[in-house]
């Protein structure tokens, strides 16, 4: 493994999550008393910032955030922890994005996004450089993923949740895709992809070359406490973790040791130790990749 961390620019959302935790999930029409409130930073492109800050990577955010207090509040969150925010646009006239999140005793999640200014932000002015590990999801307009995808010159991956249809154009510019097994399914062209990473949840990860299993590793047993950050967490390490050197298998031990960590911290951005702690912690366990 390469000691030197790569660095890793998000492209993506940027939340303010407002949490319900109830004992169960309503279902239609009905109302849950008893919930308990919280409101915490997040969105999928800010909990993979985080993440990658807090595995010990050199980290840059481009996104936007209104001008509110929501937004200034997401702005410092972000720079505490060392992620680079000076390509955080903030619109006036736009809401910082939010989203409604319910969360069950088990970790079980329903959740509504307002993009807010997730929809309004562009990339003028912003430039990646070929050492830079380019990382977007979809939770961002596609036209924005496309453009990053093409000013991209380095190691260019996607979340490609949720799950939509994608460009042929996107999927060939890829060089690492990854889904949970549910995304998987709703987006057929992945089966022609050149690296599919798919996460199983308790039955671990796999990794696909053009639609051919050729890794997988076990999940790591642990008590959920709430699984909204957990799969960004895993992306951050996995990406890092290939760039640094390891192998399909290894990476994907990693990234599911790292994310069994996040879905044991109620937060949707949680703390985490450094990348090698997780290497030894994987290689002291003697985890079976294969």
């Amino acid at each position: 493994m390469n000691t030197r961390l790569p660095a890793v620019t998000v492209v993506g959302s940027i939340n303010l999550d407002i949490i319900a935790t109830t004992d169960r999930l309503p279902t239609a029409g009905e109302t849950i008393g008893s919930g308990v409130l919280s409101q915490q930073p997040g969105g999928k492109g800010a909990n993979q910032a985080v993440a990658a800050a807090r595995l010990g990577g050199s980290a840059r955010m481009v996104g936007a955030v209104g001008g509110d207090g929501q937004g200034r509040v997401m702005l410092s969150s972000l720079s505490s922890v060392g992620v680079d925010v000076s390509d955080v646009a903030v619109l006036d006239g736009f809401a910082t994005g939010t989203a409604l999140i319910v969360v069950d005793r088990d970790g079980e999640n329903q959740i509504v996004v307002c993009p807010g200014a997730n929809s309004g932000f562009s990339l003028e002015g912003v430039s990646f450089s070929a050492e830079e590990t380019v990382l977007c999801q979809l939770e961002v307009g596609l036209p924005v993923v496309m453009e990053a995808a093409r000013r991209a010159s380095g190691f260019f991956a996607l979340n490609a949740a949720p799950a939509m249809d994608l460009p042929a154009e996107l999927l060939e510019r890829c060089d690492l895709v990854i889904v949970n097994e549910t995304e998987y399914e709703l987006i057929p062209a992945l089966s022609g992809a050149k690296l599919v990473a798919v996460t199983y949840g308790a039955d671990g990860s796999a990794m696909f070359e053009r639609g051919v299993r050729v890794a997988s590793a076990p999940a790591a047993a642990v008590t959920v406490a709430n699984t909204i950050g957990a799969g960004d967490a895993f992306c951050a390490a996995l990406v890092m973790g290939l760039r640094s050197g390891l192998s399909y298998g290894s990476a994907l031990a990693v990234a599911n040791a790292v994310g069994a960590d996040a879905v044991g911290d109620a937060s949707s951005q949680p703390d985490l130790g450094r990348l090698e702690e997780y290497v030894a912690r994987v290689a002291d366990a003697g985890v079976a990749a294969r």
